[in-house]
């Protein structure tokens, strides 16, 4: 639990730190998570939470361990959430690219840690 509570916490660092300094929006990638299920920044919230518990749930079964193998693992996340799936949503779509990708970066690795 506790390496999920670090991974959804601290992995947004990237894009929100790169909000602040281009003065977006800082909930804006929340906002277009919440877009998936018709929602705002409420839904983008659960959206996040529950989707980082699958990924995390994936994590954690195939034993991924270590800053590599979550590095690996959170740009494999990366394609598939922002390129695959992403890619059918507009706001999605406008988010910046690399803050968004070493968000799932940080993910991987943080989720990948050992407890």
């Amino acid at each position: 639990m506790r390496r999920y509570l670090l991974a959804v916490v601290l992995s947004g660092v990237p894009s929100t730190v790169h909000a602040l300094v281009t003065g977006d929006d800082v909930v804006r990638a929340t906002r277009a998570a919440g877009s998936l299920v018709g929602g705002g920044v409420r839904e983008g919230v659960a959206v996040h939470l529950a989707v980082s518990a699958f990924w995390m749930f994936v994590l954690t079964r195939l034993r991924v361990r270590g800053a590599v193998a979550g590095a690996v693992a959170g740009l494999l996340i990366a394609a598939l959430d922002l390129e695959v799936v992403g890619r059918h949503n507009a706001q999605i779509r406008a988010l910046p690219r690399v803050p968004q990708w070493l968000d799932h970066l940080a993910f991987g690795v943080l989720a990948a840690q050992r407890s």
